[in-house]
C-alpha cells in the first residue's frame, strides 16, 4: 500500500500509529468535556478549556483552545449563545410614519388625549403582542 501511495513503509506505519494516538487523545478529551458538562451543561469552550487544562497536563495531553473548539464542533458539542434581544421596533421601513400630534400639547383634563403602544411579551409558546391604550 505504501509503495502505491508513494510513501515509505516506515512513514505509513508511523502515520497509522499517530492517527490511532490522535483518536485516543480526542476520546480522552471528549470524556473530560462530558464530565465537566454533567456539572455545568452550558459551559462554553473557553471556560471549558480552562477547567480541563490541569487534567490535560496531568495526562500529558497537548490540546489547545482552538483544537478543543475544532473537536467540539466536530462532535456537535458547541454551545450557541442565547439570543438576548429581540428587536421590537423597526422605524426604517417604506410605510407611512405618522407625526406626533401631541408633542407640544398641554393636557388639562382626562380623555383629552389618548395614546397607544404595542409591545411583545415572551411566553413559552412564543411572542405575544400586547396593545395598550391609555388616556
Amino acid at each position: 500500500v505504501a509503495k502505491v501511495l508513494g510513501y515509505s513503509r516506515q512513514y505509513f506505519y508511523k502515520h497509522c500509529k499517530e492517527q490511532e494516538q490522535r483518536i485516543a487523545q480526542e476520546l480522552k478529551v471528549k470524556q473530560l468535556v462530558d464530565t465537566e458538562r454533567k456539572v455545568l451543561s452550558r459551559l462554553g469552550g473557553r471556560k471549558l478549556h480552562h477547567q480541563i487544562r490541569d487534567s490535560l497536563q496531568a495526562q500529558k495531553i497537548r490540546f489547545g483552545r482552538d483544537k478543543l473548539f475544532t473537536l467540539l464542533r466536530k462532535h456537535g458539542m458547541l454551545i450557541l449563545p442565547k439570543r438576548r434581544y429581540v428587536q421590537t421596533t423597526m422605524s426604517k421601513h417604506w410605510l407611512r410614519k405618522y407625526p406626533n400630534l401631541v408633542k407640544d400639547l398641554v393636557v388639562n383634563r382626562p380623555d383629552e388625549v389618548w395614546v397607544s403602544d404595542i409591545t411583545y411579551l415572551k411566553t413559552d409558546e412564543g411572542n405575544c403582542y400586547l396593545n395598550m391604550v391609555t388616556d
